[in-house]
């Protein structure tokens, strides 16, 4: 994580501090817990939270205990110790270091979704807005790039719209799938400390109870869960992409807001460029470099080994923090999104009605001309059109055998543009309800 693409929200789920409160938490909710089963005095865990609660945390105090003892959660007890004094020999009864661990990802990892889902519901809301704003703007639709057939720009974002509330269902899984909870001490096997305790400090954290630990949480609901982020990273870079080429100077028929005093370049002053969208491009190929190494982590050794440690410290804080950036990047793009309706329908009419061939083609067979003598005949007269030789209209006009089999007026009719936007409510009504 870098602060260039870090928001304070986010980023403060993965701060020292926040770590460090929320092991708090789970050792005294353990203790209130314990208490409750008669294992530790009430007046112990009364006094844990009181001196806790109140208490700030030093991290410089815990990383000079770390460096002794060569242990982040000794070195947080020890200066629990020293903050709660003599009843401090109750905290982490029957519990491993793991079981603080595990539920404090479980906690940061549902957190960071749960600012994920709100961030994707931004962006929606905007895709919603500028849809319903352009929904019968007529555009081009392309295939492999080339004009295809006519559709509209607010169809274009409607789809958009569609794969983010897929993305947010993702999201909802996801989050619920990572929001377990392991208190069940070496080996998973709840012999020091009971069952009891797991449930109460879970409903305590708002999670619910891993079914078999085995000391940790299994990875493989951490790796659906970074894979579901890259699929949104890669939602986000299709919508960055499209950007980019409906802002390309030949295209231009959106672009970028581009705000007073902006620089597009260093060396030539007229530039505008797509800087949003690229870098939308580029933070997404860094959420789903997350996912392999969260796959890895999945194969761990018998009951527990720490190998996946290391890589949910990467992982866990950059992905979140820099899909969070992203999708919030994203939105306020959308939202002011310069649309030229008038080049969309200049780029529409470049290659002289040729984007209708399908209709008359369809139109010849139902007039009793074989699919593929009718298909030669409109691209014949396609590809001298887009040789510059008239209109398709006008050349199919003069064809005899087009005219042998369609009059002039049916011929026109096939050339409206309105018959492509026919079903443009039954769509909009599937996306938006």
């Amino acid at each position: 994580m870098i602060p260039r693409y870090a928001r304070a929200e986010m980023t403060a789920i993965w701060s020292a501090e926040t770590k460090f409160r929320i092991w708090f938490e789970i050792e005294a909710h353990a203790a209130t817990a314990l208490a409750r089963l008669g294992v530790i005095p009430q007046s112990a865990a009364k006094t844990v939270w009181e001196k806790g609660s109140a208490a700030s945390f030093n991290v410089e105090r815990i990383d000079e205990i770390e460096r002794e003892v060569k242990h982040d959660v000794i070195a947080f007890l020890t200066h629990l110790s020293e903050i709660v004094g003599p009843e401090a020999r109750f905290v982490h009864q029957g519990m491993t270091s793991s079981d603080v661990l595990d539920t404090c990802l479980a906690v940061q990892l549902s957190r960071a979704a749960d600012i994920l889902i709100a961030d994707v519901d931004k962006l929606r809301e905007a895709l919603k807005t500028r849809a319903f704003e352009y929904k019968l703007t007529p555009t081009i639709g392309r295939s492999h790039g080339i004009h295809a057939e006519p559709t509209t720009f607010g169809l274009k974002l409607a789809g958009f719209y569609a794969e983010f509330t897929r993305a947010r269902a993702r999201l909802v899984t996801a989050r619920a799938e990572i929001a377990t909870c392991a208190i069940s001490g070496p080996v998973g096997t709840f012999a020091s400390v009971s069952p009891k305790v797991e449930e109460y400090v879970a409903e305590q954290l708002g999670l619910t109870v891993e079914p078999v630990s085995t000391q940790v949480i299994p990875r493989d609901r951490h790796a659906a869960f970074f894979a579901a982020l890259a699929v949104v990273a890669s939602s986000l870079e299709r919508l960055a992409v499209e950007i980019r080429h409906l802002q390309r100077t030949e295209v231009l028929e959106a672009e970028e807001y581009f705000s007073p005093g902006q620089k597009g370049s260093s060396a030539m002053p007229h530039k505008r460029n797509p800087i949003l969208s690229e870098n939308v491009t580029g933070l997404a190929r860094m959420v789903r470099s997350a996912v392999i190494p969260a796959l890895e982590d999945v194969a761990l050794w018998h009951e527990r080994d720490i190998s996946h440690s290391s890589v949910e410290r990467y992982i866990g804080p950059d992905a979140t923090i820099t899909l969070d950036f992203a999708l919030n990047r994203m939105a306020g793009l959308i939202a002011k999104l310069v649309v030229y309706p008038e080049r969309m329908q200049a780029n529409l009419d470049r290659t002289h009605g040729v984007v209708n061939s399908q209709r008359v083609m369809l139109a010849l067979t139902q007039k009793g001309i074989a699919r593929e003598a009718a298909y030669r005949l409109v691209q014949k007269n396609a590809m001298r059109a887009f040789n510059g030789e008239g209109t398709l209209l006008d050349l199919l006009k003069t064809d005899p055998e087009v005219s042998a089999a369609l009059t002039v007026r049916e011929l026109e009719s096939l050339f409206d543009l309105g018959f492509h936007f026919k079903n443009v409510d039954t769509i909009f009504k599937r996306v938006f309800g």
